[in-house]
């Protein structure tokens, strides 16, 4: 049976055999996903990306009960591979080269518009 209480930091009690606790780290982590995807002059291109997530702390039953503990492995790297390649895929080979303040904006705006709310389904934040 799942409690549906979360609990702050602290000491609390728990009674052994019957009940055991699933320990979340709910700071900022940073993850690196590394993505190959193909610029618009179908060049293929590895990128690799530093996201920050987190914990929204209220949902973390939520989270265990419908992604389990390794939610990061299985929920990350699917949402940001589908925003790199939209934004690698606007650019040709040379320009992910030299333009890459260009490529910066271009990825930010595109992870604020689509990547915040597709985490937000999952119950975590996400900050770039």
């Amino acid at each position: 049976m799942f409690a549906v209480r979360v609990y702050p930091e602290g000491t609390h009690f728990i009674i052994p055999w019957f009940e055991r606790p699933t320990i979340y780290d709910v700071r900022a982590r940073p993850h690196l996903v590394e993505s190959t995807s193909g610029s618009c002059d179908l060049q293929m291109v590895k990128i690799s990306l530093w996201v920050l997530t987190r914990h929204v702390p209220d949902q973390l039953p939520t989270v265990y009960r419908t992604l389990g503990t390794n939610y990061n492995e299985r929920v990350l790297p699917s949402i940001i591979h589908e925003t790199l390649k939209v934004v690698v895929a606007q650019f040709n080979a040379s320009q992910l080269i030299t333009q890459r303040e260009v490529i910066v904006i271009a990825s930010y705006t595109s992870f604020s518009g689509d990547m915040v709310p597709r985490s937000m389904l999952y119950n975590f934040y996400s900050f770039h």
